[in-house]
């Protein structure tokens, strides 16, 4: 495994930044956390197209990884030693993987120096945290105030066939066709194809500054780097702030097949979907995937129905095997959220007027008391009922793919999940398909990072 020593320089606004924004990385009460944060990061980018889901091991063959910000007269710079090789093409380093780099740089800068600054927002408040995602969107640059809506994410596994990888490129094109750029959670699979998909449709229509956002966050990053085609890489501080810009910034909703991350991301929007302050909410939410993947979106409306009834009635579409219908769907059904925007009032670039349950926006660590504190019980109401449950996926994913979570898991053993008698076989049934159908890890054989257990009467 060869390794480089490079200093790299940045272009645009980065070299604007003030002496207080480098200080807050540098410097001061919270030098020791950001350098980190940023460290793990910056790796991750470096190490775009290694492929390798496991971020233990990525950081575990880096131990002598450094990157260093220096402030100059004319700017900043950054100082690398023993980074992957990868990043590099005959000695310079690839532009898409430097502006990446450098957009970890710019949100990890800002979070230091504004977000996590608690006389400007209140992030113990839904408002102060939806204010706060705003925020990062925004110096992010990724909103675009003059724009229709035009804005798909699309959502899926990093670990899926080549069969279902092909799908998503071909409703990529079918949205690019019709001009509408995409977002995704920036990685591999499914959130790679639809944007190169798009690419080709946005050629052939002539479209300039197509945007391919992608939209990631610390834990998660390392696991799932940015892949080339993200020309808008925005780092959150995590899943649930991730989850919130998602659907803020969105207009329409994709879900392609994936693992437990695309469960966790389904039982967040049904948790705001379900919620009767967004009854007259436009977003349209389409499941889709090759014809062979009928089979997947069946267990995953069945899993829906038994949580939540058929209150999930009208809330997607499922749609296998026609790439050209999901793509005239989602345009005219966009066309419907702008006519909705424009008579509410409510921007085009940032639904503000969704409600978001609170419990849905507070970060939820998983370590093994919290986990075994979740109580997964058919009785409770549809929105706690989502939250818990999308509280169980999240705790699986960083099981899996997570540094933190995977060490949590090799010193103390499975999470234990509670689940009542309604519950437990269901979900235990769906989580053994996704390791059956390998949408558990990329590459070996998978080992459960998690025990599902009858939920204790008393």
């Amino acid at each position: 495994m060869e390794k480089i020593d490079i200093e790299v320089s940045p272009k645009g606004n980065l070299e604007l930044l003030s002496q207080r924004e480098v200080t807050a990385l540098t410097h001061g009460a919270q030098h020791d956390a950001l350098q980190d944060l940023f460290r793990r990061c910056a790796l991750a980018v470096l190490n775009t197209g290694n492929e390798s889901d496991d971020a233990a091991a990525i950081l575990d063959a880096y131990q002598d990884f450094a990157i260093e910000v220096t402030q100059r007269t004319r700017g900043l710079q950054l100082s690398i030693r023993n980074g992957p090789s990868s990043a590099l093409v005959d000695g310079r380093m690839v532009e898409g993987i430097r502006q990446h780099l450098f957009a970890v740089l710019r949100d990890i800068v800002h979070l230091g120096s504004e977000i996590f600054d608690a006389n400007r927002y209140d992030l113990s408040s839904s408002d102060g945290i939806t204010n706060a995602v705003f925020q990062m969107l925004k110096h992010a640059r990724v909103m675009e105030p003059g724009n229709r809506p035009n804005l798909v994410v699309c959502w899926g596994g990093h670990s899926i066939s080549r069969e279902e990888y092909d799908y998503t490129k071909e409703v990529g094109y079918q949205l690019g066709l019709r001009s509408l750029d995409i977002c995704t959670g920036c990685g591999p699979g499914a959130m790679k194809g639809p944007m190169k998909g798009a690419a080709v449709g946005h050629a052939k229509q002539r479209v300039d500054g197509a945007r391919f956002i992608g939209l990631s966050e610390p834990g998660i990053i390392a696991a799932e780097p940015p892949n080339p085609m993200v020309n808008h890489l925005v780092v959150l501080p995590d899943i649930e702030k991730r989850l919130e810009a998602f659907v803020r910034l969105g207009h329409g909703i994709i879900v392609f097949p994936g693992g437990v991350g695309t469960a966790e991301e389904i039982l967040y929007l049904m948790g705001i979907l379900l919620d009767k302050r967004n009854q007259d909410l436009q977003l349209p939410v389409i499941f889709t995937g090759p014809t062979s993947s009928a089979g997947y979106f069946q267990e995953i409306d069945d899993f829906l129905r038994l949580l939540f009834g058929n209150q999930v009635d009208g809330k997607y579409e499922i749609i296998t095997g026609d790439s050209e219908a999901v793509g005239e769907l989602m345009s005219r059904s966009i066309r419907r959220v702008r006519r909705n925007r424009r008579s509410t009032g409510d921007a085009y670039y940032f639904n503000w007027l969704m409600q978001i349950p609170e419990e849905h926006q507070k970060p939820f660590e998983a370590t093994h008391e919290r986990v075994a504190g979740l109580r997964l019980s058919s009785t409770d109401d549809a929105s706690a009922l989502a939250v818990d449950v999308r509280r169980a996926f999240s705790s699986i994913v960083s099981g899996n793919v997570k540094d933190s979570g995977i060490r949590a898991i090799r010193k103390l053993g499975p999470f234990k999940l509670h689940a009542d008698d309604v519950l437990i076989s269901a979900l235990d049934r769906l989580l053994q398909q996704f390791a059956a159908q390998g949408r558990m890890k990329l590459h070996g054989d998978y080992e459960p990072c998690y025990e599902v257990m009858p939920l204790d009467p008393s």
